[in-house]
């Protein structure tokens, strides 16, 4: 599945500016579609939407099928009567610079309760056909449900702290606790239900505008997930529920230490006796909600990194065999094709790229790790590929106008001028232009690169835990220049969307 060449934007939905704290579905992110589209921006590409993990993580994932609820707008629910005004009148003082988490997931929690409430007291004929009819399109909600149920009846605990007849299902006790627990159940249910009618909304407004959604699809599973839960046989874990051994990566260019992720790995044996059933799922329900997969950490695919539970660092593990091609002759059978993109970054193998070529799978190119003197990085545009996403950074990496101040080394920024033709002033717009320059069919740009912020802009640092995630939009950042530069360079590089033909429309 072959990428024409367009522009995209990167830019996470809790990025978007609201009233509430964090970004959400509602009307800011409707006007920024046309922000996008009037652009001439064709992709948009988002970090994980499933509920996140520690620290607020997209890639440490509470499920990999639930969608965080945290999005849900406040003023759709007040558009569809699921809230009244007055639920609204008096918000917390949230921080309007960054996502305020800390406010606005109390906040959001009262909110949906009250929208939960509102709709027990009050049913609304349409809504209790569309949940009956979700819960059976959903095979998935049952475990989410009662797996957040408990967790937050837990206080938040994981799973695996919880009492033992609860932390590995043995039916009896599951049963009761459900059934003395139905509305906190059902309450998530619900609450997916509202997430998964607003993201659609959402997503066949940008199709309207001719923006497509790259999605993205984490390698591995949070330890503390409904998933893992609910699922022990198809991870590596004990009788007890316990990981004799986690993933991390070894170093590499995003972190000298290597990054000790602490996820379970898979038992690719017991997926390979399903024919990869759970992976077919996953997908299948991604595809459902997006255009196109960016497959997060690909490499871990034809070989991953084992590290023993308890370890202190990434250092000590070792690579072991992935499920390689078996997985995705399964899943192009399965779902009709693989319309991929893999993140093939790091520690990259000649497997790894005989494994891409073979899948035909876009790779990325990342100019902020393109001008190295020597030896040459594979990432400078010369060496480019039209099957290839290039990226000025991604959401790892710091702005480009924080890396050029602070991480770029003199002779990278010397050979940058000197390759650009260019004295750095404007250094975000110097990579803008090369990116979308570039042979590469799709060019993708962080919207903080657009607006051209430093380092306060950076969305995640790898290998630190805390203070990420909560990059935020301010009107400044969507600037009507801003926008008409973009769309000038869009135009001039053979990237923006094609005029109709009315000999073809007659």
């Amino acid at each position: 599945m072959r990428l024409d060449r367009a522009a995209g934007v990167l830019l996470h939905p809790t990025s978007l500016p609201s009233r509430y704290g964090i970004g959400d579905f509602g009307p800011a992110a409707h006007r920024y579609m046309h922000w996008l589209a009037d652009a001439g921006v064709r992709w948009w590409q988002i970090l994980p939407l499933h509920v996140p993990g520690p620290e607020f993580s997209p890639y440490s994932a509470r499920s990999t099928f639930a969608g965080n609820r945290y999005l849900i707008s406040p003023d759709l629910l007040l558009a569809e009567g699921l809230l009244e005004p007055a639920d609204l009148a008096e918000l917390p003082n949230f921080s309007p610079a960054r996502v305020d988490y800390e406010k606005a997931i109390p906040f959001k929690r009262a909110i949906l309760r009250r929208a939960w409430r509102r709709f027990r007291r009050r049913p609304d004929d349409r809504l209790t056909v569309e949940l009956s009819s979700f819960r059976r399109r959903s095979p998935w909600l049952a475990d989410y449900g009662l797996y957040a149920a408990l967790r937050q009846a837990h206080l938040g605990a994981p799973w695996y702290e919880w009492p033992v007849e609860l932390a590995l299902r043995r039916p009896g006790a599951i049963e009761a606790w459900r059934e003395h627990n139905l509305e906190e159940v059902e309450l998530q249910e619900f609450c997916q239900l509202l997430f998964a009618r607003q993201w659609r909304a959402l997503a066949d407004y940008a199709h309207q505008l001719g923006i497509q959604i790259l999605g993205d699809l984490p390698l591995f599973m949070a330890y503390d997930s409904a998933e893992v839960w609910a699922h022990r046989e198809l991870f590596q874990l004990d009788e007890r529920g316990r990981p004799p051994v986690v993933a991390g990566v070894p170093p590499d260019y995003f972190s000298a230490q290597g990054q000790l992720w602490g996820n379970p790995l898979y038992d690719w044996k017991a997926l390979e006796r399903s024919r990869y059933a759970w992976w077919i799922d996953r997908l299948r329900h991604l595809l459902e909600s997006v255009d196109r997969i960016r497959l997060d950490h690909f490499r871990g695919f034809m070989a991953y990194w084992e590290v023993p539970a308890g370890s202190s660092s990434a250092t000590a593990g070792r690579w072991r065999p992935g499920p390689g091609h078996r997985l995705f002759d399964v899943l192009r059978a399965e779902l009709g094709g693989l319309p991929l993109v893999a993140e093939d970054l790091g520690d990259i193998t000649p497997d790894v790229i005989a494994l891409r070529e073979w899948l035909d799978l876009p790779g990325m190119a990342i100019l902020q790790f393109a001008f190295a003197p020597q030896p040459r990085s594979q990432f400078i545009p010369y060496l480019h590929e039209p099957h290839q996403v290039v990226y000025t950074g991604t959401h790892d990496n710091n702005t480009t106008v924080g890396w050029y101040r602070n991480e770029a080394s003199e002779e990278e920024r010397h050979f940058l001028r000197r390759y650009l033709a260019t004295d750095g002033h404007q250094i975000h717009w110097d990579l803008i232009r090369a990116a979308l320059a570039s042979v590469a069919r799709l060019a993708v740009i962080p919207h903080q690169d657009i607006a051209g912020v430093g380092s306060e802009g950076r969305m995640n640092t790898p290998g630190v835990s805390a203070g990420n995630w909560r990059f935020r939009l301010t009107e400044a950042m969507l600037a009507e220049a801003d926008q008409k530069r973009l769309a000038e360079l869009i135009e001039l590089y053979g990237r923006a969307p094609k005029a109709p033909n009315p000999k073809e429309e007659a």
